[in-house]
């Protein structure tokens, strides 16, 4: 199966297993990506570990079989579910994180990165462009320098640089990515899932979206048991209401 889907208690790692193409996704693996990622989500995993098998993460889009801007348009719909995702999303990255690769690690959360990652957007190579959200969360992310680097000369840029830019949040493998999403799982679940709103507040409906989950937060069962566990020195027990 090109996408795989583990389970250790609530984190879910998804997997692209595609290594003779370098994990390389048509439209089909992209719906299986889409899907797995969705199952994981709705079957009760706190949160999604993404990552890619044989030493890479994603290569890109499998130009072979890419038609006309239709996918593009597909694409965006996948990548915006990946963004709106309740629950922490975190990219384990090593090897190649080139163009589509690199879209769905800009969708997620957090990225832990491999000290062997390369990342890439060669659309200038290819004669195509990315998606305005592709550009806007790549300069977010990157920083406009970088950005610019990479989509106007193709630059390819290393585990330094994302290190250095602020694109990766930990430096390590697989393991340290799983852990990471672990810590994450006894966390408030509306705070994560309201915090994750705000990131995304550009315009008055989205931001009417996040004054509704911090009324939320505010109001919930979970605030009053991380009093009580503060005061009474314990872990709290939240339940996402």
């Amino acid at each position: 199966m090109p996408i795989t889907t583990t389970r250790d208690d609530l984190v879910a790692t998804v997997t692209i297993d595609r290594p003779e193409r370098r994990n390389a996704l048509n439209q089909q693996l992209l719906d299986d990506l889409d899907l797995a990622v969705n199952r994981a989500v709705s079957g009760g995993a706190r949160a999604v570990v993404l990552t890619g098998a044989g030493g890479h993460f994603c290569a890109g889009a499998d130009l072979s079989e890419l038609e006309d801007v239709a996918f593009t348009r597909h694409l965006g719909a996948v990548l915006m579910r990946l963004t709106e995702h309740p629950v922490l999303t975190v990219a384990a990255i090593s090897g190649s994180c080139m163009g589509l690769g690199m879209q769905l690690a800009l969708a997620c959360d957090v990225r832990v990165v491999n000290d062997d990652a390369a990342f890439a957007v060669p659309v200038a190579k290819l004669g195509l462009m990315v998606d305005h959200w592709t550009i806007e969360r790549l300069t977010r992310y990157w920083g406009e320098g970088a950005a610019r680097l990479m989509t106007l000369t193709a630059a390819v840029l290393d585990a330094s640089d994302a290190w250095r830019l602020g694109f990766a949040q930990r430096r390590g493998d697989l393991t340290l990515a799983q852990q990471l999403a672990a810590a994450a799982v006894p966390l408030a679940p509306l705070t994560q899932s309201g915090s994750k709103q705000g990131f995304e507040v550009h315009d008055g409906p989205t931001l009417a979206s996040y004054q509704g989950a911090f009324a939320a937060a505010w109001a919930s069962a979970d605030l009053r048991e991380g009093r009580a566990a503060f005061l009474e020195r314990r872990a709290p027990r939240f339940s996402g209401v």
